[in-house]
């Protein structure tokens, strides 16, 4: 039995301190871990500086109102969040069907958080105490914060706001919006008062002249057209204040929440302990990839289709300041069972680092990638590696590597040298890129750039990995069933993919989840922003199609593929050709072919 409540502190020490009464407590779907890579923990220490009281209640029973009320009452408000995942993508896979683990619970345990997990946590603590402010945050209400189309239900649903019969929604980075959320309410204001603050999302009866309006959720979820209409404005209105109507009210969004290299310096200044809670027996799957890790920037200027950071973060790179990470990296390696490798240094991109804009990161187009990389985009790769070196001449430092996502046309784009420099010391062996399709019809709905410059980064580092001597692998991730896609375009990546010499162990398949613009092509048909016809695989028979291809040398697969490949007269994939996909006779369900043991190079 896990238990349900937590604190940042023992009750004794909280008694001692003063703590008689929370100004604020948290409610996450997350165990708690005290650590800047988990939103709650860095909320509650944000907050804990500011000069308030903080209480936590991790994956608490939700079943009824009495894990609620264990901490009593808040001064303040409820700050209700899923945790760092999505709720419903937590607990399904993009087949719907239910998930056995959840890497955010001890012991990768499931079912310890519901469905929707901010909807039914907000309404408990609402039935613990009505007359407390209730505030949301965190990915699940960013992106639901205005009509959204839901997968799990098939079907256009409103503002979270609305089910949740919460009070106000944080998007994006939180931690400012919280500070004065709390400033505010402690000086007397009421809730209901407080419609103004940048980054923040309220429901109201009257919106300011400026607001840009989308239209309403009833025309939205009736009208296909409408809700692409509300897609494209939205897409080119992101940082601004944007309206819906809704019912007999308005959704308020305010312009977004600028942040600073000096905010975010101080976030990740605070005294984390990176621990989980002392009341945990098992451990906790998420921490052990990013335990001896350090973000060093938020925001992503690639604006992938299938991608939630720009609306949720925004495509604005904000780069920590080197004193700080290096400050970051001493810490860690005085923690106990430190080994002398920093397992990764990075952030939604890891080689965005210290990128910028020369006109300030305008809001006349998603991507700065796509379709060619802007004329105003500062691309150099310097300052990161820079940074990366002084992590190196560490002396308790033995290793630096970069786990997290490249992006390779960076690379191409910039001197020949920083990639080499790359190579030689902060790859641990493979080194993953997201190509995610070898079909530029498919790359284009995707807003990536041509498989080309894929094959280029391909040739460029097997020259590097040469030259240097190391034994480098590429591994390059690919997805399954986006908008766009087809049975013609999957049958050329599995061809590509045999030709590369992989098995894709780990099947990426699309999941339209809330607020992305493959999910509203998904959902309407066509790109909102061409409004240029778009071929889906919608059915889950389609969706399981797609994927096996990802995975033909399978013998699971044969079956649908066989299918698949007669119904497209391509039957001169089927034998023993070097070419076939497929063995004309379906082989043993033992392991996969020979072939496929040559994996990840």
């Amino acid at each position: 039995m896990i238990p349900s409540l937590f604190l940042p502190m023992s009750k004794e020490e909280a008694s001692a301190k003063g703590y008689q009464k929370f100004d604020i407590i948290l409610v996450t779907g997350d165990a708690y871990i005290d650590h800047p890579s988990f939103g709650v923990a860095v909320i509650g220490r944000s907050l804990e500086h500011a000069g308030f009281h903080v209480g936590i209640i991790a994956q608490p029973e939700w079943k009824n109102a009495e894990a609620f009320r264990k901490l009593g009452k808040p001064r303040l408000f409820f700050g209700v969040t899923a945790g760092n995942m999505d709720s419903m993508v937590s607990h399904y896979t993009p087949s719907q069907k239910k998930r056995h683990n959840d890497s955010y619970t001890p012991g990768g345990a499931s079912g310890l958080r519901p469905d929707m997990a901010t909807i039914v946590y907000a309404n408990r603590c609402k039935e613990a105490f009505p007359d407390v402010p209730i505030v949301l945050g965190g990915i699940e209400a960013s992106l639901r914060r205005f009509s959204h189309y839901d997968y799990w239900k098939d079907k256009v649903k409103p503002s979270i706001l609305l089910d949740s019969k919460a009070d106000i929604l944080v998007y994006g980075n939180g931690e400012k919006q919280a500070i004065e959320i709390a400033r505010r309410l402690s000086l007397g204001e009421n809730i209901k008062n407080i419609q103004d603050i940048p980054g923040t999302v309220v429901k109201v009866k009257n919106v300011p002249a400026q607001a840009i309006m989308l239209p309403s959720h009833l025309h939205v979820s009736e009208d296909k057209a409408k809700y692409s209409e509300m897609f494209r404005i939205l897409t080119f209105s992101n940082d601004n204040m944007v309206a819906q109507p809704v019912e007999h009210w308005y959704i308020l969004q305010n312009q977004r929440c600028v942040y600073t290299q000096q905010d975010l310096d101080l976030v990740y200044s605070l005294p984390y302990q990176r621990i989980p809670h002392f009341s945990y027996i098992q451990p906790i799957p998420a921490l052990a990839t990013v335990r001896h890790s350090v973000q060093t920037h938020r925001g992503c200027f690639g604006g992938c289709s299938f991608c939630a950071i720009y609306f949720h973060e925004g495509k604005r790179v904000i780069s920590r300041s080197e004193e700080t990470i290096l400050q970051e990296i001493q810490s860690i390696t005085q923690c106990k069972g430190f080994g002398g490798t920093i397992d990764n240094v990075g952030g939604p991109t890891a080689n965005m680092y210290g990128m910028d804009c020369k006109i300030g990161w305008c809001s006349s187009r998603p991507s700065c990638l796509f379709p060619q990389i802007c004329k105003n985009l500062i691309i150099t790769h310097k300052a990161w590696l820079e940074l990366l070196q002084k992590i190196r001449s560490m002396g308790s430092v033995k290793n630096v590597f970069v786990e997290s996502g490249i992006r390779h046309d960076l690379f191409l784009a910039d001197k020949p040298q920083y990639l080499e420099e790359f190579c030689k010391h902060y790859i641990s062996g493979q080194l993953k890129t997201a190509p995610e399709h070898c079909s530029n019809r498919v790359l284009h709905y995707m807003r990536k750039p041509p498989y080309s410059l894929h094959k280029e980064f391909q040739k460029r580092y097997a020259e590097i990995a040469k030259k240097i001597g190391k034994k480098q692998y590429l591994v390059p991730y690919f997805m399954s069933s986006h908008p766009g896609c087809d049975t013609q375009d999957m049958i050329s990546l599995a061809q590509e993919i045999k030709s590369l010499g992989h098995f894709v162990e780990q099947v990426q398949d699309f999941t339209p989840t809330p607020m992305t613009l493959a999910s509203c092509m998904y959902y309407t048909g066509h790109d909102p922003l061409t409004k240029e016809e778009v071929p889906v695989a919608r059915t889950l028979q389609q969706k399981k199609c797609q994927r096996a291809f990802l995975q033909s040398q399978d013998p699971k697969n044969y079956d649908i593929l066989c299918k698949a490949l007669n119904d497209a007269s391509r039957q001169d994939l089927i034998g023993k050709g070097p070419k076939c996909l497929i063995p004309e006779k379906k082989p043993g369900t033992g392991s996969p072919h020979a072939f496929s043991k040559k994996r990840k190079r």
